[in-house]
């Protein structure tokens, strides 16, 4: 594990799958990030990367050739190493190995930075290519923020206030959870959603190619707030755990298979496509 530190926050990053697993408001003291209750949901902050969500029947196709990789791919499973840290700033990087290149034929070295900016934690995603030719994959987040912020605060107290007032529709997912080609219309009041209890009775919310780059998470009796911001990632996946006291903000470059997949890695809608000798990089911000 590694901690970073500044006036404003505490971030602790474990390099089981390089994920956040603590973000401490230093004023208020209070903790941020969900503390992965093993009976509920047994996360933190998983990182995403090869893909996002789940393939059908984890089903890979990559130039003819079918791999298994289950849901949200290998890396929030795997072991990162440190590649370089200071009391500021942490890069962890998982490097291609046996194990990824029987599931996933690509060379690739994936970095995850954290640095922290004032009242900001920046999350920086970088993939390097180190095939001999393009690589294809997603990537992702899914940090689960701590809601309510404080002891004997009701969950509905709470809503998720988006950029700009949008039309906003989620695209349905199947029980086993792939796309249906179908949507639902998400009504806001303004620009808020209000979190409830059954919000996500129907898994979760995912807007594809949403207007809004930052969303935040505010409360109707306290002025502490987390704010989510992801300038070049398009989509938008919102999800709790019914019932559960949290509430996960996932910005998205990739997303699920249709329930009809397509039939090779490079013609998945939304697949990001890395050149050979190129470099990937994609940040976003959670403040306070």
């Amino acid at each position: 594990m590694v901690t970073i530190e500044n006036e404003f926050l505490k971030a602790s990053i474990s390099s089981k799958g390089g994920q956040l697993i603590s973000l401490i408001n230093k004023a208020s003291q209070t903790e941020l990030i969900w503390q992965a209750n093993e009976q509920i949901w047994p996360w933190h902050a998983p990182n995403l990367f090869p893909i996002v969500g789940g393939l059908v029947n984890n089903e890979l196709r990559v130039n003819g050739t079918t791999y298994n990789l289950s849901r949200h791919g290998f890396a929030r499973q795997s072991d990162f190493s440190i590649a370089e840290a200071n009391p500021h700033h942490a890069d962890l990087v998982l490097h291609c190995n046996e194990q990824t290149l029987a599931v996933y034929p690509y060379k690739f070295a994936f970095h995850i930075l954290y640095d922290l900016i004032d009242n900001a934690l920046r999350i920086t995603y970088k993939v390097i290519n180190l095939d001999d030719k393009a690589i294809y994959f997603s990537v992702g987040a899914h940090p689960a923020f701590n809601v309510p912020f404080y002891t004997g605060d009701n969950y509905e107290d709470y809503f998720i206030e988006f950029e700009v007032a949008e039309e906003l529709n989620s695209h349905v997912l199947s029980a086993e959870g792939y796309f249906t080609g179908e949507t639902t219309p998400v009504k806001l009041e303004g620009k808020k959603l209000a979190l409830t209890r059954n919000l996500f009775d129907n898994d979760a919310l995912v807007f594809k190619n949403i207007q809004s780059k930052v969303v935040t998470i505010k409360s109707a009796k306290s002025d502490q707030s987390i704010t989510v911001e992801y300038p070049h990632y398009k989509h938008l996946g919102i999800w709790a755990k019914p019932g559960a006291d949290f509430v996960c903000i996932e910005p998205w470059l990739g997303y699920a298979d249709d329930v009809v997949p397509a039939n090779d890695i490079s013609l998945k809608p939304a697949i990001q496509k890395l050149e050979k000798g190129h470099v990937f990089e994609s940040p976003y911000y959670i403040s306070i």
